[in-house]
């Protein structure tokens, strides 16, 4: 038995660390936190000190009762858990609740899982940083708290089923905040002058008016004014410049060039960045310093002295905005400068590449630059045109890397022929462009994150699960419309004639940008009227830097959540019973057949279109809202062509066709088939020729290709790629096959391919009561029973599980019956008696 036992989060973090240890340590895996607050109660005594109510969730008794015994037998335990506010709690949580003995436990720390790492951490052990569990603790109360009594307040007021939280519900307030700015917006035209000039060696270059023309009339006038002129050199100046690199990476900088360069989710970055860190090619990626150790930044000018020279080398310390109390003091950077690139996943490689670009780039020299500045005049009017470049006479550290940006107007200087001042030019033309000012852009998952992080709101290890918890609320989502066309108007002066075009340009799109959905807009309205306090950008970031401070122990926690809580909990409770219900209803006029109110609102199963009130004495009508359709957008003409659905088309093949609007987008039905309209195909618009040219294709692709053990074959293409479908099997049809040209060979060999994992993942299976367990992913299995299926955690062994302990697992997953009590009859009064 090992002397040592070291207990880290991760098993992924476990195997690598056991490889640089010897005999006498045993790593071991927590799995994350092993205790937490109740999941069906609030678990804080806010009558009282605020204390935490922690206990062993049924996932985790295993992994704490084996990690107790490990612990019994071992000299030493090691609480090697990261280095960050949770892993100081997960620390304290597994000292308390495996009962450590104080003298032979000890807790260590390192930012980069490499040997020397771990051997300086095991060489400098420190005890638990209360201060730090302390900011975790306060953190985690406040946000339960939050989230605890204010979803109730939604749930009555507004719909079942919603849910409030401090930073998320800030979150989605920029998002809406931001769409109501681009909603009040008036596009405003004027036009741009540009032109190209050549010089006496003929080589041409670019150049504009610094100013826009308000009207066409006044651009057209302009440019008559050009047709006769002679063009020359007004002043000419060259002035060195230089570009500096950026900081190497934050956890917030990840995500956002991560999301620009690579496209990533921030909580795909953050999942692949975990795994770097976890292999030992990455420091710890939850970080707000933008420091590296004197270690690191001898690493990076070695390596760049020997892969691009000594000229290239200019190490330097950077200092960050963030105090940066709770996190690890480096930023993220490779473990070893002189890995260029690792051989692993292609994502997890595209990203270490980028942090080992940063982290290099940032220790090189500066680019060093002549810009060049040109003025040029007319002789027919006193107007002057400018024209720009810039040319690299030193690359620097662009040799290896440049900062990327959200901004979608930045416009790349590029090299001027040799010119000099009184030269004469020869204009080749010049345009007025009708130009339309922009809305404010609508944030991408990487300009939210910057936000934020501007604010002071939410700290590096939030902001992943905060975005994908807005959007698996249904609160705000990823945009899909591409644009609408809007045409502009261009005038052209060339050989002394001015010509007019009309261009068309896409504007308008939000694909891949966050839009807030109707409930995401009524809960923030409802949420900033009533709880403007908590809503407050100030406010959230106040309570961020509280954090900080009880992480320094400069704060007392509780009396914190004391002083938060006396002016949040009487508010809760006045909102509750006082506030009106609020539904986000918007009146759009009047019913021309009946005379009755229409309107749209939120409903029990969505936004939709009412016709009717309540008060009235027939039923009012309802209409589902289509997917690309708002409460806060849809006009009149567009909620009453909602009516018109389901429209019936005709008859084909003996059955009825019908058009209709569905929760997933507009569809064709036809017997019992449902078939999708095509992208941007306005439902009302499709005629019964054009739903059988849908219904034809679909019994083409729904035919079958194949007989298999008397059953059909059909082939189609689904949200996965290519498949195969067979006796109700869908079968993925990867690169090895030729898809359009599957042979009979192919078909059979996937399906029995398909038949033979479906026998190997069966662990057991108890035929006779129904119940089986099988291979699930990620390592993990499941326990099904009819439509029950519980996935179990990676810490549950199955391998020797009997039939009462699945059977215990399934009972403790049905849902339990609703039985509703009669109310006893009320009593009759006794009639009164006859005087």
């Amino acid at each position: 038995m090992a002397k040592n036992l070291v207990i880290v989060e991760s098993p992924a973090k476990a195997k690598t660390i056991e490889k640089f240890l010897g005999k006498d340590f045993k790593v071991e895996s927590s799995f994350g936190h092993i205790s937490d607050l109740p999941s069906k109660e609030l678990g804080v005594d806010v009558e009282g000190d605020f204390k935490p109510k922690y206990e062993v969730s049924k996932d985790k008794k295993a992994v704490v009762k084996k990690l107790k015994d490990l612990a019994k037998k071992a000299e030493m335990v090691w609480l090697a858990s990261d280095e960050d506010r949770e892993g100081e709690a997960i620390a304290w949580h597994l000292a308390g609740t495996l009962k450590l003995d104080k003298e032979k436990t000890k807790r260590i720390v390192f930012h980069e899982i490499t040997k020397s790492a771990i051997q300086k951490a095991i060489e400098n052990p420190r005890g638990i940083d209360y201060d730090l569990v302390d900011a975790q603790q306060a953190r985690r109360v406040l946000d339960r708290i939050v989230g605890y009594e204010l979803s109730p307040v939604l749930w009555r007021k507004i719909k079942g089923g919603l849910s409030a939280g401090r930073v998320q519900s800030v979150s989605v307030r920029l998002i809406v905040e931001k769409e109501r700015e681009i909603e009040g917006f008036t596009p405003v035209a004027s036009y741009r002058i540009d032109a190209e000039f050549s010089n006496e060696d003929g080589q041409t270059f670019k150049a504009k008016l610094p100013k826009n023309f308000s009207t066409k009339e006044e651009a057209q006038k302009f440019l008559e004014q050009n047709a006769t002129a002679d063009f020359k050199v007004a002043d000419l100046q060259k002035k060195p410049a230089k570009k500096s690199p950026a900081a190497p990476f934050t956890t917030s900088t990840l995500q956002q060039e991560a999301s620009r360069k690579l496209y990533f989710s921030v909580s795909k970055t953050m999942t692949m960045a975990q795994r770097l860190y976890e292999a030992g090619l990455i420091t710890y990626m939850r970080t707000d310093s933008v420091n590296l150790s004197d270690e690191a930044r001898q690493g990076a000018e070695a390596e760049i002295k020997n892969a691009y020279g000594a000229e290239y080398s200019k190490p330097r310390n950077y200092k960050g905005k963030s105090k940066g109390a709770q996190e690890a003091h480096e930023a993220i950077r490779p473990t070893s400068f002189a890995t260029h690139s690792v051989d692993i996943d292609r994502d997890q490689a595209r990203l270490y590449d980028l942090i080992w670009k940063r982290a290099i780039a940032s220790q090189m020299s500066e680019a060093e630059l002549e810009r060049t500045n040109v003025k040029i005049n007319a002789s027919t009017h006193k107007e002057t045109f400018t024209a720009n470049g810039e040319v690299i006479t030193f690359d620097g550290f662009l040799k290896v890397y440049l900062e990327g940006t959200d901004d979608e107007d930045v416009e790349h200087e590029g090299m001027l022929p040799a010119l000099r001042v009184n030269e004469t030019l020869l204009n080749n033309y010049i345009t007025a462009t009708e130009r339309y000012t922009r809305p404010p852009a609508r944030y991408t998952e990487a300009s939210l994150v910057k936000k934020l992080e501007e604010l002071g709101i939410g700290r590096p290890s939030t902001y992943a699960p905060t975005i994908s918890t807005i959007q698996n609320r249904n609160y705000i989502e990823k945009g899909t419309v591409d644009g609408v066309e809007r045409d502009y108007t261009q005038l052209t002066l060339s050989n002394g004639q001015v010509k007019d075009k009309t261009l068309t340009e896409k504007v308008g799109s939000d694909k891949g940008k966050l839009v807030p959905t109707d409930i995401g807009m009524i809960v923030t309205d409802f949420l900033v009227n009533h709880f403007d306090a908590i809503l407050d950008y100030n406010f959230t970031a106040k309570v961020e830097a509280d954090f900080d401070e009880i992480a320094e122990g400069n704060e007392d926690w509780t009396k914190m959540m004391k002083n938060f809580y006396k002016d949040f909990h009487p508010v809760v409770e006045d909102v509750k019973e006082n506030a009106d219900r609020e539904s986000g209803e918007r009146i759009l006029g009047k019913d021309p057949k009946t005379g009755k109110q229409v309107s749209v609102r939120l409903g029990r199963f969505g936004p939709m279109v009412q016709i009717g009130t309540v008060d009235d004495e027939e039923k009012p009508q309802f209409a589902s809202l289509g997917p690309d359709q708002q409460l806060t957008t849809i006009t009149y003409e567009e909620a009453m062509d909602l009516f018109q659905l389901p429209k019936t088309l005709g008859d084909f093949q003996g059955e009825e066709v019908l058009v209709n609007n569905g929760r997933f987008g507009p569809y064709v039905k036809f017997g019992d088939a449902f078939v999708s309209l095509p992208k941007g195909v306005d439902p009302l618009s499709v005629e019964l020729d054009d739903a059988i040219v849908l219904i034809k294709e679909k019994q083409k692709a729904d035919a079958p290709i194949y007989m298999y053990k008397d059953l059909p074959v059909q082939k189609g293409k689904g949200r996965f790629g290519p498949f195969i479908k067979w006796n109700n099997m869908f079968i993925n049809v990867n690169k090895k096959y030729d898809w359009d040209n599957l042979s009979d060979e192919d078909i059979v060999e996937l399906i029995e391919t398909k038949i033979q994992k479906e026998i190997d993942k069966v662990i057991h299976n108890w035929e006779d009561e129904g119940i089986r367990v099988e291979k699930a992913r990620w390592g993990r299995h499941n326990v099904l029973k009819g439509k029950i299926k519980v996935e179990l955690p990676k810490t549950v062994d199955v391998t020797d599980m009997t039939l009462e302990e699945a059977q215990g697992i399934i009972e403790a997953n049905t849902p339990k019956k609703k039985t509703t009590k009669r109310k006893p009859a009320a009593k009759k009064k006794p009639a009164a008696k006859k005087k």
